[in-house]
């Protein structure tokens, strides 16, 4: 499988293995390629790029995957990671210039009241327009997803009594090719403060995929003349990422950045490290002190998370869907 990471200014194929792309044209591959609009918040931008990129390597089997990374450029950046967008990113108006068979579009940090009075409001909703014509699917990650309904179908979500935080089992409602060969449950993890209402969707013409007990919907879907699956979780993720924004979180509330301690990820850490940080949790609220983070106990995950197995098949299929010939619609296969 070759894996072409094209940038901007035609630098191209980092991860080209010389011969290998064409014993893949030998194989019957196919070419496919996928944008990734990579809005996240500065200290996940490069981890989002390598997650999404190993899921694609993975999934790819003997496909030629070209893949090019944008960010929407009214998101705010700090100086450093806006020059890492801009030397290695390719610039959004290349997307309307060339072909697309997929895109994959994240969220980004919350900095308005409301989504439409987010900067980037405008750039994001000409994408999703853009999207609805001129992709065979495109996947909308978390606040995107949010974002894509509210601009779609004017479907507001709803603020969570608490952050849904950790990893949640997940179980397919409807038999799709999107979900088929997955593990069942499906672990995945989500991390948000939102949440929109399947009795919404539904009355909206969405169908939902795979649904929670305790965390909700988790994939839903919607047909255009591309097919749009909307993430409200992160089956990307790798083991650590959820530990990296708790420990964020702490630091924040240290630094009185934010109010409320965060709560413990959800079936994550191991009883020990829960004991711990229980601990931890109960000196810092007394004695707050941006300090105490060197004091942090080790961190040790559950051996059950699975991180990554329901990603690995999602996107397997996904890309099944990208290959296969418009005629046979996802849905319908």
């Amino acid at each position: 499988m070759t894996l072409l990471i094209d940038r901007d200014q035609g630098i191209s194929s980092p991860a080209l293995v010389p011969g290998e792309a064409d014993r893949a044209r030998d194989h019957g591959g196919t070419e496919l390629t996928i944008g990734l609009i990579n809005n996240m918040p500065d200290p996940a931008l490069k981890a989002t790029e390598r997650q999404f990129m190993k899921l694609l390597q993975a999934a790819a089997g003997p496909r030629r995957i070209r893949f090019h990374c944008f960010s929407l450029p009214s998101v705010k950046r700090s100086p450093e990671a806006k020059w890492h967008v801009e030397s290695e990113y390719s610039d959004l108006a290349d997307l309307k210039r060339h072909k697309f068979d997929g895109l994959i579009v994240t969220g980004a940090e919350p900095v308005a009241p409301e989504l439409d009075q987010e900067p980037y409001w405008r750039d994001l909703t000409e994408l999703i327009d853009w999207a609805k014509a001129n992709t065979r699917s495109t996947i909308w990650s978390c606040l995107a997803a949010h974002a894509a309904v509210l601009h779609l179908d004017r479907i507001g979500r709803r603020r969570l009594p608490a952050k849904c935080h950790g990893i949640f089992d997940c179980e397919p409602v409807a038999n799709d090719a999107l979900t088929r060969a997955a593990p069942a449950p499906l672990k995945v993890s989500h991390s948000r403060l939102n949440e929109v209402a399947e009795s919404d969707l539904t009355q909206a013409g969405y169908q939902v995929l795979t649904r929670s007990v305790e965390a909700g919907i988790d994939i839903f879907v919607r047909q255009y003349a591309s097919r749009f699956v909307f993430f409200q979780g992160h089956p990307e993720y790798d083991a650590l990422s959820l530990q990296r924004e708790y420990l964020r979180d702490i630091g924040r509330y240290l630094a009185r950045e934010r109010e409320t301690y965060p709560h413990l990820p959800v079936s994550y850490f191991d009883a020990e490290t829960e004991e711990k940080l229980a601990r931890f949790e109960k000196r810092v609220r007394h004695q707050r002190h941006p300090a105490l983070t060197n004091d942090l106990p080790a961190l040790m995950l559950r051996a059950d998370i699975a991180a990554g197995s329901a990603a690995a098949a999602l996107f397997r299929n996904w890309l099944q869907y990208l290959a296969a010939d418009t005629e046979a619609p996802l849905h319908a296969r």
